[in-house]
Protein backbone atom coordinates (compact mmCIF):
# COMPACT_ATOMS: atom_id res chain seq x y z
CA UNK A 1 0.00 0.00 0.00
CA UNK A 2 1.01 3.68 -1.15
CA UNK A 3 0.65 7.10 0.34
CA UNK A 4 0.64 10.08 -1.74
CA UNK A 5 2.35 13.20 0.09
CA UNK A 6 1.83 16.07 -1.84
CA UNK A 7 4.70 19.15 -1.20
CA UNK A 8 7.08 16.43 0.38
CA UNK A 9 10.53 18.01 -0.48
CA UNK A 10 11.07 20.14 2.41
CA UNK A 11 9.55 21.18 5.65
CA UNK A 12 6.87 18.88 7.17
CA UNK A 13 6.10 16.83 3.96
CA UNK A 14 10.01 15.76 4.03
CA UNK A 15 9.36 14.65 7.46
CA UNK A 16 6.19 12.92 6.69
CA UNK A 17 8.01 10.69 3.90
CA UNK A 18 10.76 9.47 6.24
CA UNK A 19 8.26 9.02 9.17
CA UNK A 20 5.91 7.10 6.52
CA UNK A 21 8.76 5.02 4.95
CA UNK A 22 10.36 3.91 7.75
CA UNK A 23 7.05 1.83 8.58
CA UNK A 24 7.46 0.33 5.66
CA UNK A 25 5.51 2.41 2.82
CA UNK A 26 5.94 2.70 -0.39
CA UNK A 27 5.43 6.74 -1.51
CA UNK A 28 4.57 8.61 -4.22
CA UNK A 29 6.23 11.77 -3.35
CA UNK A 30 5.61 15.13 -5.61
CA UNK A 31 7.00 18.27 -5.33
CA UNK A 32 7.99 21.49 -7.80
CA UNK A 33 11.42 20.71 -7.48
CA UNK A 34 12.51 17.66 -8.98
CA UNK A 35 16.14 17.60 -7.95
CA UNK A 36 15.47 17.18 -4.35
CA UNK A 37 12.61 14.65 -5.12
CA UNK A 38 15.51 12.48 -6.65
CA UNK A 39 17.33 13.22 -3.69
CA UNK A 40 14.68 12.64 -1.31
CA UNK A 41 13.99 8.96 -3.67
CA UNK A 42 17.26 7.73 -3.35
CA UNK A 43 17.86 8.47 0.54
CA UNK A 44 14.47 6.74 1.46
CA UNK A 45 14.83 3.38 -1.04
CA UNK A 46 18.51 3.20 0.63
CA UNK A 47 17.90 3.44 4.24
CA UNK A 48 14.66 1.47 4.61
CA UNK A 49 14.24 -0.72 1.30
CA UNK A 50 10.78 0.94 0.28
CA UNK A 51 9.69 2.17 -3.34
CA UNK A 52 9.59 5.93 -3.69
CA UNK A 53 7.60 7.01 -7.36
CA UNK A 54 8.34 10.83 -7.88
CA UNK A 55 6.13 13.23 -9.68
CA UNK A 56 7.53 16.90 -9.93
CA UNK A 57 4.11 18.88 -10.58
CA UNK A 58 3.53 22.68 -9.92
CA UNK A 59 0.53 22.42 -7.41
CA UNK A 60 -0.27 26.13 -8.00
CA UNK A 61 -1.53 24.72 -11.95
CA UNK A 62 -5.02 22.70 -11.98
CA UNK A 63 -4.00 21.79 -15.84
CA UNK A 64 -0.83 20.07 -14.35
CA UNK A 65 -2.61 18.26 -11.86
CA UNK A 66 -5.26 16.73 -13.96
CA UNK A 67 -2.55 15.85 -16.15
CA UNK A 68 0.36 14.38 -14.02
CA UNK A 69 -2.05 13.27 -10.89
CA UNK A 70 -5.72 13.08 -12.05
CA UNK A 71 -4.78 11.02 -14.83
CA UNK A 72 -1.96 8.93 -13.26
CA UNK A 73 -3.04 5.33 -14.07
CA UNK A 74 -0.49 4.12 -11.25
CA UNK A 75 -1.17 6.61 -8.48
CA UNK A 76 -4.87 4.92 -8.37
CA UNK A 77 -3.38 0.90 -7.56
CA UNK A 78 -2.99 0.39 -4.22
CA UNK A 79 -3.15 3.70 -2.88
CA UNK A 80 -4.12 3.74 0.92
CA UNK A 81 -3.56 7.90 1.65
CA UNK A 82 -3.38 11.34 0.38
CA UNK A 83 -1.29 14.02 2.61
CA UNK A 84 -1.32 17.77 2.04
CA UNK A 85 1.72 19.43 3.48
CA UNK A 86 1.88 21.90 0.68
CA UNK A 87 1.40 25.79 1.30
CA UNK A 88 2.75 28.96 -0.04
CA UNK A 89 2.82 32.43 1.32
CA UNK A 90 4.14 35.96 0.49
CA UNK A 91 6.16 37.70 3.27
CA UNK A 92 4.26 40.95 1.60
CA UNK A 93 1.09 39.71 1.41
CA UNK A 94 -1.76 42.09 2.93
CA UNK A 95 -5.12 43.06 1.44
CA UNK A 96 -3.60 44.87 -1.52
CA UNK A 97 -1.89 42.08 -2.70
CA UNK A 98 -1.96 42.22 -6.49
CA UNK A 99 -5.21 39.39 -7.82
CA UNK A 100 -2.20 37.05 -9.72
CA UNK A 101 -0.65 36.30 -6.54
CA UNK A 102 -3.75 36.04 -4.67
CA UNK A 103 -4.90 33.63 -7.32
CA UNK A 104 -1.26 31.28 -6.59
CA UNK A 105 -2.45 32.18 -2.58
CA UNK A 106 -5.96 30.84 -3.43
CA UNK A 107 -4.90 27.31 -5.60
CA UNK A 108 -1.93 26.04 -3.74
CA UNK A 109 -3.39 26.94 -0.34
CA UNK A 110 -7.24 25.92 -0.93
CA UNK A 111 -8.04 25.83 -4.94
CA UNK A 112 -5.86 22.75 -5.99
CA UNK A 113 -6.35 20.82 -2.84
CA UNK A 114 -9.83 20.95 -3.07
CA UNK A 115 -9.85 19.28 -6.47
CA UNK A 116 -7.41 16.97 -5.82
CA UNK A 117 -9.43 15.56 -3.41
CA UNK A 118 -12.89 15.62 -5.34
CA UNK A 119 -11.75 13.63 -7.89
CA UNK A 120 -9.79 11.26 -5.90
CA UNK A 121 -12.73 10.78 -4.00
CA UNK A 122 -14.65 9.68 -7.26
CA UNK A 123 -12.20 7.30 -8.23
CA UNK A 124 -11.76 5.82 -4.33
CA UNK A 125 -15.72 5.50 -3.68
CA UNK A 126 -15.08 2.02 -1.96
CA UNK A 127 -12.13 2.82 -0.78
CA UNK A 128 -10.94 3.71 2.89
CA UNK A 129 -9.06 6.61 1.80
CA UNK A 130 -6.57 8.55 4.22
CA UNK A 131 -7.08 12.21 3.63
CA UNK A 132 -4.95 14.77 5.41
CA UNK A 133 -4.86 18.58 5.55
CA UNK A 134 -2.98 21.18 7.14
CA UNK A 135 -4.27 24.39 8.12
CA UNK A 136 -2.73 27.28 9.80
CA UNK A 137 -3.85 29.31 13.00
CA UNK A 138 -3.46 32.67 11.12
CA UNK A 139 -6.57 31.12 9.88
CA UNK A 140 -8.30 32.19 13.47
CA UNK A 141 -8.65 35.74 12.67
CA UNK A 142 -8.47 38.30 10.02
CA UNK A 143 -4.82 39.49 9.83
CA UNK A 144 -3.12 42.76 8.10
CA UNK A 145 -0.18 40.48 7.25
CA UNK A 146 -0.26 37.17 5.02
CA UNK A 147 -4.20 38.18 4.88
CA UNK A 148 -4.75 35.96 1.77
CA UNK A 149 -3.09 32.93 3.20
CA UNK A 150 -5.05 32.80 6.31
CA UNK A 151 -8.06 33.72 4.19
CA UNK A 152 -7.13 30.53 2.03
CA UNK A 153 -6.56 28.45 5.36
CA UNK A 154 -10.17 29.10 6.97
CA UNK A 155 -11.20 27.93 4.19
CA UNK A 156 -9.80 24.86 3.72
CA UNK A 157 -10.64 24.29 7.18
CA UNK A 158 -14.31 24.49 6.66
CA UNK A 159 -13.62 21.93 3.54
CA UNK A 160 -12.41 19.33 5.66
CA UNK A 161 -14.85 20.01 8.16
CA UNK A 162 -17.64 19.35 4.97
CA UNK A 163 -16.12 16.36 4.01
CA UNK A 164 -16.05 14.64 7.67
CA UNK A 165 -20.01 15.73 7.26
CA UNK A 166 -20.76 14.20 3.99
CA UNK A 167 -22.83 11.77 3.85
CA UNK A 168 -21.18 9.87 0.85
CA UNK A 169 -17.51 10.20 2.46
CA UNK A 170 -15.69 6.55 3.19
CA UNK A 171 -12.56 8.19 3.65
CA UNK A 172 -10.82 9.18 7.32
CA UNK A 173 -10.92 13.17 7.69
CA UNK A 174 -7.64 14.56 9.29
CA UNK A 175 -6.59 18.16 9.64
CA UNK A 176 -4.32 19.69 11.82
CA UNK A 177 -4.16 23.38 12.45
CA UNK A 178 -0.54 24.51 13.27
CA UNK A 179 1.20 27.06 15.20
CA UNK A 180 4.75 27.92 14.41
CA UNK A 181 7.12 25.27 13.21
CA UNK A 182 10.18 24.48 13.33
CA UNK A 183 10.97 25.51 9.37
CA UNK A 184 11.98 28.19 7.34
CA UNK A 185 8.64 29.20 6.90
CA UNK A 186 8.61 32.24 9.35
CA UNK A 187 11.06 34.11 7.61
CA UNK A 188 13.48 34.48 9.92
CA UNK A 189 11.00 36.71 12.14
CA UNK A 190 12.12 36.30 15.72
CA UNK A 191 8.41 34.98 16.74
CA UNK A 192 7.34 35.12 20.70
CA UNK A 193 5.65 31.71 20.73
CA UNK A 194 7.95 28.66 21.07
CA UNK A 195 8.00 26.40 17.30
CA UNK A 196 6.58 23.20 17.05
CA UNK A 197 8.87 20.18 16.74
CA UNK A 198 7.87 19.01 13.12
CA UNK A 199 9.34 15.26 13.53
CA UNK A 200 7.00 14.95 16.70
CA UNK A 201 4.23 16.03 14.26
CA UNK A 202 4.89 14.08 11.66
CA UNK A 203 5.05 11.09 14.02
CA UNK A 204 1.45 12.18 15.16
CA UNK A 205 0.21 12.21 12.00
CA UNK A 206 1.16 8.64 11.08
CA UNK A 207 0.19 7.17 14.36
CA UNK A 208 -3.13 8.65 13.95
CA UNK A 209 -3.62 7.61 10.67
CA UNK A 210 -6.37 4.31 11.35
CA UNK A 211 -8.93 6.90 13.42
CA UNK A 212 -12.34 8.26 11.28
CA UNK A 213 -11.76 11.36 12.22
CA UNK A 214 -9.23 13.92 13.46
CA UNK A 215 -9.32 17.90 13.94
CA UNK A 216 -6.62 18.76 16.40
CA UNK A 217 -4.21 22.00 17.00
CA UNK A 218 -0.13 21.68 17.33
CA UNK A 219 1.27 22.41 19.41
CA UNK A 220 -1.61 21.51 21.79
CA UNK A 221 -1.08 25.30 23.72
CA UNK A 222 -3.01 26.90 20.60
CA UNK A 223 -6.11 24.85 21.82
CA UNK A 224 -6.77 27.43 24.50
CA UNK A 225 -5.22 30.21 22.24
CA UNK A 226 -8.22 29.50 19.60
CA UNK A 227 -10.67 28.92 22.60
CA UNK A 228 -9.59 32.41 23.48
CA UNK A 229 -9.88 34.26 20.26
CA UNK A 230 -13.26 32.58 19.05
CA UNK A 231 -15.04 33.78 22.22
CA UNK A 232 -13.52 37.08 21.98
CA UNK A 233 -15.74 39.61 20.01
CA UNK A 234 -14.21 40.71 17.11
CA UNK A 235 -14.46 44.25 18.38
CA UNK A 236 -12.55 43.66 21.90
CA UNK A 237 -9.42 42.77 19.75
CA UNK A 238 -9.93 45.74 17.44
CA UNK A 239 -10.15 47.80 20.73
CA UNK A 240 -7.19 45.84 22.53
CA UNK A 241 -4.67 46.06 19.15
CA UNK A 242 -5.30 49.89 19.32
CA UNK A 243 -4.06 50.53 22.94
CA UNK A 244 -1.33 47.74 22.21
CA UNK A 245 -0.07 50.24 19.30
Amino acid sequence: MSYLIIGASSGLGRELAYSFAKKGHDLIIISRDEKDLISIKSDLELKYEVNIKTIPLDFANIEEIEKKLIQGAEITQNLKGILFPVGFMFEEDNVDLNTDNIKKLLNINYLSICYTISNFQKKFKKTKLLIVGFGSISGLLGRSLNSNYAAAKRALESFFESLALSENNNANIHFYILGYLNTNLAFGHNLKLPKGDVSKLSEIVYKNKDKKFVKAYYPYFWNLIALILKITPLSVIVKLKKIIK
